[in-house]
């Protein structure tokens, strides 16, 4: 019989990690890598800021509509 093995994702080990930081450099080259990087935690800090913005809209229209339901 056939056996079908299930595949565990999950974070890379080293090995993995080597590998793609290889494809990474060959691919951009050395001289790219601090430009990546740098952009890389701009981008994040952007998404992170944009999720709280997000977040503290969702909690005040939350708040306004307790309000409103209060005042009537």
């Amino acid at each position: 019989m056939i056996e079908l093995k299930i595949i565990a994702l999950g974070m890379p080990g080293p090995l993995e990690l080597g590998i793609i930081l290889a494809i990474v450099v060959l691919f951009f080259g050395v001289k790219k890598l601090p430009e990546l990087g740098s952009s890389f935690g701009k981008s994040l800090t952007e998404f992170r800021k944009g999720l709280k913005e997000s977040q503290d809209h969702k909690d005040d229209e939350e708040e306004n509509k307790e309000n409103k339901k209060e005042n009537l």
